[in-house]
C-alpha cells in the first residue's frame, strides 16, 4: 500500500512542512528508514539520527526546529500518530485460524457468535458463551461457564478458568492463567488447610493482558480488572483485588489480596503491593516500590517503604553518602579518642604537682 504525504495529512488531521506528494509506503525507525518509510521524532536526543535518516518523511512536534529538507508532518503527539500509521501500513491480524479447526473440542450448550475463529486443539466446556469475531488461537483451555464479549483475541496457551468474564476489545497473551484459585489457607495446629475460592474474575472492555499473567478468583465475590487497564508480562494478581480503569501495572508487578486501586494508577516494574489497602485515584509508583499501605490519591511514591517521591530522594541520597558519612564519623571518633587521652594524661601530671607540692 502507498499513499501520498498529503492523503495521510487529510486523513490524520494534520499539516504538511514540504512535499505533499511524495509516496510513503511504510514505517520505520529513524535509525534503520529506508525511502518511502515515514518515521517520526519525539526526543531531542535523537537529533543526530535526524540529521542522517534516510526516510521519506518525519512526523515531528510543533516546536520542531532542526534545519533539514525532509519532508514533514506536524503533530502534537508525534508517537501517537506513527502509532495509527504502524496499524495502517503493517495491520496486525490473526491468520493462522479462520472458522472452527476440526481438532477443536467444544461442550454441551456453548454459544458462539457470528465468525468466530477457534484454533487447532482448543478445549470449550459446557455453557461457554463467545462474542462476535472473537479468535481463540491454539490450545486455549476455556473452563465451564465463561463468557468472552466480541473482538476480543486469546492467544495461544491460555487458561481460563470457570464462571469468568471477558469483555469486549481484550486481548490476552500467550500463558495467561485467568481465575486460578486465590492462595488463601488456614493454619490449624501448624497444619494448612485450603479456603475455597468460589468467586469469579471480570475482566472489562479494552483490556489488555500481557503474557504469563496470573490473576487469581476471589474468594466469595469477584476480582475485577477494569476498562481499558493495560497489563504487562509476569504480574501477579491476587485474589478479590479490584484494578480501577485505564491503569498501567508493568512486569513484575505483585499484588496482594483484597486490595482496592483507583482509576489511571501506574505501578512500574517490580512494585510490591501488601493486601488489603486501598490506592487512589492517579497515583504512580515507581520501579521496585513497596507499598505497605494504604496511598491518597495524586500521589508520586517511590522506595522501600513507599514514600512521597520527594522524600524518597532525599533518603536515597543520605543513603548513598553512609560510606563516607562513615568514615567521616571514624575520623571524629579518633579525634575525640585523643582529645580525652590528651585531658587524662593532663590531669594525672595536674595530680601528680599538687602531691609533690604538698609533700
Amino acid at each position: 500500500m502507498k499513499k501520498t504525504l498529503k492523503e495521510i495529512a487529510d486523513q490524520l488531521q494534520l499539516r504538511v512542512i514540504g512535499d505533499e506528494d511524495v509516496l510513503i509506503s511504510g514505517v520505520s525507525g529513524l535509525k534503520d528508514a529506508k525511502q518511502g518509510d515515514i518515521t517520526f521524532f519525539h526526543d531531542p536526543k535523537l537529533e543526530s539520527l535526524v540529521k542522517q535518516t534516510k526516510a521519506s518523511a518525519i512526523i515531528v512536534p510543533p516546536d520542531f526546529r532542526i534545519p533539514i529538507s525532509i519532508p514533514l508532518l506536524v503533530a502534537k503527539n508525534p508517537s501517537f500518530v506513527f502509532n495509527k500509521l504502524v496499524s495502517l501500513f503493517c495491520p496486525k491480524e490473526i491468520t493462522s485460524n479462520k472458522g472452527i479447526h476440526p481438532t477443536a473440542i467444544i461442550g454441551k450448550d456453548v454459544i458462539l457468535g457470528k465468525q468466530v475463529n477457534i484454533g487447532p486443539y482448543v478445549v470449550i466446556e459446557d455453557g461457554v458463551k463467545i462474542g462476535d469475531r472473537t479468535t481463540i488461537c491454539t490450545g486455549v483451555v476455556i473452563y465451564y461457564g465463561s463468557s468472552i464479549g466480541s473482538d476480543t483475541i486469546i492467544h495461544s496457551g491460555v487458561a481460563i478458568r470457570e464462571n469468568t468474564k471477558i469483555g469486549n476489545r481484550v486481548i490476552i497473551h500467550n500463558g495467561t492463567v485467568i481465575g486460578s484459585d486465590g492462595f488463601g489457607y488456614d493454619t490449624i495446629d501448624g497444619k494448612h488447610y485450603k479456603i475455597p475460592q468460589i468467586g469469579y474474575v471480570v475482566i472489562e472492555d479494552e483490556v489488555e493482558i500481557g503474557a504469563n499473567v496470573t490473576i487469581d478468583r476471589a474468594r466469595l465475590d469477584k476480582t475485577v480488572i477494569g476498562k481499558g487497564t493495560k497489563i504487562d508480562n509476569l504480574v501477579h494478581i491476587a485474589h478479590n483485588v479490584t484494578i480501577g480503569q485505564n491503569c498501567l501495572i508493568l512486569a513484575g508487578v505483585g499484588i496482594g489480596g483484597s486490595t482496592n486501586i483507583g482509576n489511571n494508577v501506574t505501578l512500574a516494574g517490580q512494585v510490591g503491593v501488601v493486601g488489603h489497602i486501598t490506592i487512589g485515584d492517579n497515583v504512580i509508583a515507581g520501579g521496585q516500590s513497596g507499598i505497605t499501605k494504604s496511598i491518597p490519591a495524586n500521589t508520586f511514591v517511590s522506595g522501600y517503604p513507599a514514600q512521597p517521591h520527594n522524600i524518597a530522594r532525599r533518603i536515597n541520597a543520605y543513603i548513598q553518602k553512609l560510606p563516607q558519612l562513615h568514615n567521616e564519623i571514624k575520623v571524629i571518633k579518633e579525634t575525640l579518642a585523643k582529645i580525652k587521652l590528651n585531658k587524662i594524661s593532663k590531669d594525672g601530671k595536674s595530680k601528680n604537682n599538687k602531691k609533690r607540692n604538698s609533700g
